[in-house]
């Protein structure tokens, strides 16, 4: 599979509670959901990761996350792409999504809500991860070289990493699909 694509997806980083007057879209990162970013960032710029597009959700929590996480690996954070069908989204609107991302692209970084994410992620590895945790980060490869054909079951996952994660098992990559 030398040829796949690098998909990362990312579930935004933990938000502050709703308040009187706020909407859910409107929710900002907490403090620890902005240290958790910058460190999910770091981990992934030690690994070598840069990918050559990042979309996101408009809600301001996961544009934030997507903005540090832009910001520790050096990628312009004018160069982000928001869809707002990200936002409450179906597994058909995240796959839609992914397929419109350009062929000339060799990684992508998706970043978005849970329980899609969640879903998302064991729709495309067949895998069987209970939940993404906030900042959690699946890196998978596809099938395929083409993001139009990402589908069910077209890529591996190849590491499933979130901030609290026991740090001895930071540096061991995931094989695709027997995740509890």
């Amino acid at each position: 599979m030398p040829n796949g694509k690098i998909l990362y997806l990312v579930r935004h980083a933990d938000a502050a509670w709703m308040k009187a007057g706020l909407g859910d879209f409107d929710r900002p990162l907490n403090d620890c959901g902005k240290r958790d970013a910058v460190e999910m960032g770091q981990r992934l710029k030690a690994g070598g990761t840069l990918p050559s597009a990042i979309l996101s959700s408009p809600a301001l929590r996961a544009a934030q996350t997507a903005e540090i996480i832009a910001v520790e690996l050096g990628f312009p954070v004018d160069s982000i792409s928001f869809a707002e069908k990200i936002y409450e989204a179906t597994i058909a609107n995240l796959i839609k999504t992914i397929q419109s991302v350009g062929p000339h692209h060799t990684s992508a970084m998706l970043v978005g809500h849970n329980p899609a994410m969640t879903w998302l992620i064991n729709h495309l590895a067949d895998g069987h991860i209970a939940n993404a945790p906030t900042c959690a980060i699946a890196t998978l490869r596809t099938f395929s070289g083409r993001w139009e054909d990402v589908g069910s079951a077209t890529a591996d996952l190849l590491d499933f990493d979130y901030p609290k994660r026991p740090m001895e098992s930071n540096t061991r990559p995931v094989s695709g699909g027997n995740l509890a």
